[in-house]
């Protein structure tokens, strides 16, 4: 067989199937063109997911007559003044994506500079450039993309639905205006607007926070917190969601890259290391971080896409993303997010005894409670490091056997106290405690507030050199498979650094001799049994040192105080305070909320009082 060379027709449109993978990259490529030239205003028409048009409008510099010659041309950019890849500045640099969308679909270009009398016109079809032609049109670009694939229709079969299509697309735009939040965009697909965003407003964090409300969603506003770090010339900011604030998937996170939206699993995994003491493994939280570093300390010029990058110094990159993340959120102190308070509400349901549907059963409250409005700035004063005289209280009741209390009538605490969390004012179903706030009602779950104080303890414990140990009277043994007991001996000594003490007896089984003291009274058998389950799940060659915090959230779990236990007012108010001291008390260890706050004002109008 001869070796020959490819028609130009034929190598274009191989080069256009890295490119030009469906409408929505081909819109990519077009949108990047129009940011790079500095556009405010960015509209764009979609028809048939894009099949059968892509307009892309903006008000840019445009090009000149020469210039929207070369610009369907193979690697003929203006973005690589110096031929330097090292240090990109903007989204686009190959010159690859105009020529490679002419080359499967009729395309046509009319721009306009600013100095020009009239704007000019250049149409492409199929890979044959046709001949330039004078135009009407304001100062700016428009590109047309009409009839992808008609040049390749083997890849029309590989095309989703127009919805399906359209929802890439979608994707795609609300990226890239997160990513520049002073550019306005739209989107519709010739029968109605899907999105509109006019170029926000303020400094770059308020720019920032407004635009990614208006994507994500009000809930992410409202429950954000703002995110800002340096570290050797490299800059992290953003906002991420209370651990409240979460999904089954990570769709809601994002990250951009000196303004290039980027999916990238460093950054995958990072986000999933600093919440890993808020979340269960199943969950996600809500994130959008902006990465600004030198170019040469990236490179973008991985895949023709331009979505996934390499880092110089990884490790120096993760490091401050985790860091960064875990000291937010330390910051957030005991907040959790509104949608908790907004869910109660929603699942408020009004009652009449007998007769019609009372006048107020319609009045449900359309808002929330939000209990970050005034409770942060109440409880800054509760964030400093928690004191031996906080926790004596606390730590006294947790320590003795479950015995039943009863609740005084009246408290010990001021009544008119300004704690952030309130006076304790009653306990339902010896699970719930009920306090009273300036201008509201708190209700606490004792078990998920408990457990997470628990676990902070531990991880302090930990920090300052090892968790104190308690021996039991009679010590415990514990039948299991020998598989299960085979694994907790394997952990021997690095169980004993977090306070168990554990020996073989016989096969399958093991006596366990000590416990952490700050567990107090505990269910060793289910403890041991889930300790070994979750050694099955990380696997031999895992490192309990790696996995300290699963470990100590196992341990927080059994050692916390169990719903079904009376509380006394003192020990109530005792779980108030360390809570208001404690970092991440807002949730528990697996990220459910620990308390919800209710407007007095959201109460009176279930009331229909407003």
């Amino acid at each position: 067989m001869t070796i020959r060379r490819l028609p130009e027709t034929l190598v274009n449109q191989i080069a256009a199937g890295e490119v030009v993978e469906r409408p929505a990259s081909a819109l990519k490529e077009l949108v990047e063109n129009a940011l790079d030239a500095d556009a405010a205003n960015i509209d764009i028409q979609l028809r048939d997911g894009g099949r059968t048009l892509i307009s892309v409008t903006d008000d840019g510099r445009g090009m000149e007559r020469d210039e929207l010659a070369l610009a369907v041309e193979r690697h003929a950019t203006s973005k690589l003044p110096d031929d330097d890849l090292v240090h990109i500045k903007s989204l686009g640099f190959r010159g690859e994506a105009l020529p490679s969308i002419g080359a499967v679909a009729r395309l046509a270009i009319t721009s306009r500079t600013q100095d020009a009398d009239s704007a000019w016109s250049l149409s492409v079809e199929g890979g044959q450039v046709g001949k330039l032609e004078p135009a009407a049109h304001p100062q700016g670009t428009r590109v047309e993309v009409r009839d992808l694939f008609f040049a390749t229709p083997a890849r029309l079969k590989f095309l989703k639905t127009p919805r399906t299509e359209l929802g890439h697309a979608s994707e795609i735009v609300n990226r890239l205006a997160m990513a520049h939040p002073g550019v306005g965009f739209t989107l519709s697909d010739g029968t109605r607007t899907i999105i509109r965003l006019a170029p926000a407003q303020g400094d770059l964090f308020t720019q920032r926070l407004d635009r990614l409300g208006q994507v994500m969603g009000r809930d992410f506003a409202d429950n954000a917190i703002e995110v800002e770090a340096e570290r050797e010339g490299i800059r992290l900011t953003g906002h991420i969601g209370l651990p409240t604030l979460n999904r089954g998937n990570a769709q809601q996170q994002f990250m951009f890259v000196n303004g290039r939206p980027v999916r990238d699993k460093l950054f995958y995994g990072a986000v999933r290391g600093a919440y890993r003491d808020f979340l269960a493994h199943d969950r996600h939280p809500y994130v959008a971080l902006y990465l600004e570093l030198p170019p040469d300390q990236v490179d973008v010029n991985v895949h023709p896409a331009k979505t996934e990058v390499r880092f110089r110094d990884p490790g120096l990159v993760r490091g401050l993303i985790v860091s960064a993340l875990k000291h937010a959120l330390a910051d957030a102190g005991h907040r959790a997010s509104t949608t908790v308070s907004d869910a109660a509400l929603g699942a408020a349901q009004v009652h009449t005894l007998e007769g019609p549907r009372s006048q107020f059963q319609s009045r449900l409250p359309q808002g929330g409670g939000y209990p970050s409005a005034g409770l942060a700035d109440r409880a800054a004063a509760f964030q400093a490091p928690q004191q031996a005289a906080q926790q004596s209280t606390l730590h006294n009741f947790d320590m003795e056997p479950t015995a039943r209390h009863d609740v005084p009538t009246d408290i010990a605490e001021e009544p008119n106290a300004d704690y952030p969390l309130g006076v304790a004012r009653a306990q339902v179903h010896e699970t719930y405690i009920v306090a009273q706030t300036a201008d509201g009602i708190v209700i606490v779950d004792q078990h998920a507030a408990h457990e997470r104080l628990v676990y902070e303890r531990m991880k302090q414990d930990l920090e300052a050199g090892g968790i104190k140990r308690q021996g039991l009277l009679l010590p415990e043994v514990v039948e299991l498979d020998e598989a299960s007991a085979d694994r907790l001996i394997k952990r021997v000594d690095e169980l004993a650094d977090l306070g168990l003490v554990i020996e073989p007896f016989g096969e399958g089984a093991v006596v366990v001799r000590e416990t952490p003291a700050m567990l107090g009274p505990s269910d060793v058998q289910t403890l041991i049994k889930d300790l070994a389950d979750d050694l099955a799940e990380w696997g031999e060659m895992s490192a309990l040192d790696e996995k300290l915090s699963d470990v100590a959230a196992t341990m927080a779990c059994h050692g916390s105080v169990r719903s079904g236990r009376r509380l006394n007012a003192d020990e109530m108010n005792a779980l108030l305070r360390e809570m208001e001291a404690t970092p991440h008390s807002g949730q528990c260890n697996h990220g459910r909320p620990t308390y919800v706050e209710l407007k007095l004002t959201d109460i009176e109008k279930l009331f229909g009082r407003r």
